[in-house]
């Protein structure tokens, strides 16, 4: 069985640790450095533990045609061709490694998602920790075998595909040296319906492949990612913009920052109350045993009285017998006198 944990800069990520939340920056920055820059440092304050930008231009993704091959026809974008989308949605490459300064200094971790060889090429020149491989890119196996041979963890997101599409991405990742792999669950709509999540599906993605896995999130609000981590999701990528009034090409499925805020908090508490499987009381119900039912003298005895269901009883608090005994010790004697209100023991019967 393969290792279900990977290490990215120092942060381990899989089974047994906190699951890594990165804030996916994507296009909204809208075209401002200096809003680039303010998300990076917003994800931080929030407590994501990375922060993940996109490395490609118009010219890399597509090219400037204006068919219908090119046209999208449907969804929030539709009526764009996309090198227009595209065109207004990249990251400049000269601000790249400046973003990255930053990220390094605040002490959160920022890496990319290269859509061709050249953005790999750049992004080593960047020594980014790892390569993250796009959903529409999950079928470019070239390029998932250029992001392998860098020896780096590689992260790839499962939007769309197949379960042989997979299983191909993986051979390709593993054969071109891949030794650290994680694979996110991902429904590449836009928004993406909580009901087409299939979130059961993370679960059996790490069986299949023996990696860690995760959520890439394109659903509205924060339930569906919490959710995830309860279901065994270790890492969660949620697109992130400082304010959805800053309308761009992504900002209407994007979180703000007292949502990522809070999304992590109910993370890390998702996280303490999935614990492990266990039969035993928890430290704090210890002393909660004594208000469960046990055998108790409702009336007074005498010495020599037999025991009835009139005058011992189940109930609260938990000093006496338990009341499986009940049938045993009605019609047995007391071998003294006992008063109202008085724990029935072994010692008190004949």
């Amino acid at each position: 069985m393969r290792q279900r944990v990977i290490e990215i800069a120092g942060r381990k990520i899989g089974e047994g640790q906190p699951a890594f939340i990165v804030a996916e920056i994507s296009a909204n920055h809208n075209q401002s450095y200096e809003a680039a820059a303010e998300h990076i440092k917003a994800a931080k304050a929030a407590g994501a533990d990375g922060v993940k930008i996109q490395t490609y231009t118009a010219d890399t993704l597509t090219i400037p045609c204006d068919n219908e091959y090119f046209k999208i026809k449907e969804g929030p974008w539709a009526g764009r061709t996309l090198h227009e989308l595209y065109q207004e949605a990249f990251t400049p490459w000269d601000w790249q490694p400046k973003l990255k300064k930053i990220a390094d200094e605040l002490g959160i971790i920022l890496f990319s998602t290269p859509f061709d060889e050249t953005a790999v090429d750049f992004l080593e020149e960047m020594n980014v920790p790892c390569h993250k491989i796009a959903s529409f890119e999950l079928v470019d196996l070239p390029l998932i075998k250029k992001a392998a041979e860098t020896g780096k963890p590689l992260i790839m997101s499962t939007g769309m595909a197949t379960l042989s599409e997979i299983e191909e991405a993986v051979a390709a990742a593993r054969d071109a040296g891949c030794k650290e792999l994680l694979l996110l669950k991902c429904n590449s709509a836009y928004p993406a319906p909580p009901e087409e999540m299939n979130l059961l599906t993370i679960a059996h993605l790490a069986d299949a492949f023996d990696v860690p896995t995760g959520l890439s999130d394109h659903t509205l609000g924060i339930a569906v990612p919490i959710a995830a981590v309860t279901l065994g999701a270790c890492m969660i990528e949620k697109h992130f913009t400082l304010s959805r009034a800053r309308k761009g090409p992504d900002s209407f499925f994007s979180i703000e920052p007292a949502e990522l805020k809070a999304m992590i908090e109910a993370v890390r508490i998702v996280e303490k109350a999935k614990g492990g499987v266990s039969y035993q009381a928890s430290a704090h119900e210890i002393s909660s045993r004594i208000f469960r039912r046990s055998l108790f003298v409702v009336k007074d005895i005498k010495k020599g009285e037999p025991f009835t269901k009139e005058n011992v009883r189940s109930i609260r608090p938990g000093y006496g017998l338990p009341p499986k005994y009940l049938e045993n010790i009605i019609g047995t004697k007391a071998v003294k006198n006992i008063s109202q209100g008085t724990p029935l023991g072994w010692e008190l019967i004949g």
